[in-house]
């Protein structure tokens, strides 16, 4: 190659945490403007992430006329300058098909950031951006340029919300290990996902013993363009097969998230994965409705206490209000002893909350915490428990007709 400059080899389809890449496609140009995507460091660290594709230098300004051979030309605008964001639009709009333009910008907001997507900017990248936002731009944007090795669309998958009645109920270990039985029974890849949206307590990826799972806070960074990422490829993977898409590391606001951008999570999972369970947080907020709307089932995880009868009316009440109460919900009681049974027999908890449980899971506090520890099913720590045969039976319930759906597509 000529003066082109520092060369890596990239692929738009290795997954991004392990494995090897499923097919061999044609090889990419990537061009970048030396400190878009920051030293050669970073550049070193995306190319461990794909193969079959070029890095290249165009020097150290944005060129007036882009190389045709590139695909992807990544550029570094100061939206805090009129001058370098009307100069980005010019080029956007006189710019011809031709690579696609990622723009890595600086002090972004929510009107230069739109400006710059609706000129013609393939990706919109708001500073500091992280090797995963990196990585998820390039393998969407490449996807995007060898569409027609894709194949047909398929139909979208299913949504399974899971809500609690108060904290403490173990609806997150539940609603994990029904997703670990539900992907050993599907036994592929595009089964069944896992998306954390407890921004600020998720706990998934521990009970998944799954280390540097991509994170919700990861994902962000690429703004509108979420619905387009291509979450098969990106997700970190269970020994069951289950995908996680995990809750931020560190403590985040739960504004952190909005409507347009839960809604992106969410049509996105729904294409790459025939059902995923959602873990939304405690409380409600205007992108949890959100959810909730384009979801297929609800599960109401509760245990058999006065507080939680009462929390589980509340839930109930809120949902018909929000004309939410079409969606089918199964109402589950976790973690029933007859010690609690006892304290309060369970018909008078289902005549208080005027409804019956749906399912109940029995109380093995030591099975589940050994699988919790371990990040194993529990049919890998103790077989033919009782507990074992509930979430089996919850699967049932939780899965419907997803996994049929998506076949029929």
């Amino acid at each position: 190659m000529s003066n082109a400059g520092t060369m890596m080899q990239i692929a738009p389809n290795m997954p991004l945490f392990g494995g090897e890449p499923e097919r061999t496609g044609p090889t990419y140009r990537i061009g970048y403007v030396k400190g878009a995507i920051g030293d050669q460091a970073r550049v070193n660290q995306l190319g461990t992430l794909f193969a079959n594709a070029v890095f290249e230098t165009v020097g150290t300004v944005w060129p007036e006329h882009p190389a045709q051979h590139l695909d992807l030309l990544f550029v570094a605008v100061d939206g805090s300058s009129a001058t370098q964001v009307a100069d980005a639009t010019r080029r956007l709009r006189a710019r011809a098909h031709t690579p696609q333009i990622v723009v890595c910008l600086a002090n972004a907001d929510a009107a230069n950031t739109r400006l710059l997507a609706r000129e013609g900017a393939a990706d919109v990248l708001p500073t500091p951006v992280n090797d995963a936002a990196f990585a998820l731009s390039i393998e969407r944007l490449l996807a995007r340029e060898d569409g027609a090795e894709l194949g047909t669309p398929r139909k979208p998958g299913q949504v399974v919300a899971l809500l609690k009645a108060g904290g403490g109920v173990g609806a997150t270990a539940l609603g994990v290990q029904t997703a670990m039985m539900l992907a050993q029974r599907r036994g592929d890849a595009t089964g069944v996902c896992f998306a954390d949206f407890d921004l600020q307590f998720g706990t998934a990826a521990l009970y998944f013993d799954v280390r540097d799972a991509l994170t919700v806070s990861e994902c962000l960074p690429v703004g509108e363009m979420l619905e387009d990422t291509q979450f098969g490829t990106a997700l970190a993977t269970h020994s069951s097969g289950a995908r996680l898409l995990a809750a931020p590391l560190q403590l985040a606001p739960l504004d952190m998230l909005t409507p347009n951008l839960a809604e992106g999570f969410i049509n996105g999972l729904k294409r790459d994965f025939a059902l995923t369970v959602v873990d939304l947080p405690s409380v409600w907020t205007i992108w949890t409705y959100r959810v909730l709307q384009h979801c297929d089932r609800i599960v109401l995880v509760s245990q058999l206490t006065v507080p939680h009868v009462h929390l589980v009316r509340r839930q109930l009440g809120v949902l018909a209000l929000q004309r939410l109460d079409h969606i089918p919900l199964t109402l589950v009681c976790n973690a029933l002893s007859s010690e609690q049974q006892k304290a309060l027999a369970l018909k008078a908890a289902q005549r208080a909350i005027g409804r019956d449980y749906d399912h109940l899971i029995p109380e093995d506090r030591d099975t589940m915490i050994e699988a919790i520890n371990r990040g194993l099913a529990v049919s890998a720590v103790r077989r033919g428990t009782k507990l074992e045969k509930a979430i089996a039976q919850l699967a049932d319930l939780v899965v419907a007709d997803a996994f049929a759906a998506a076949l029929k597509g």
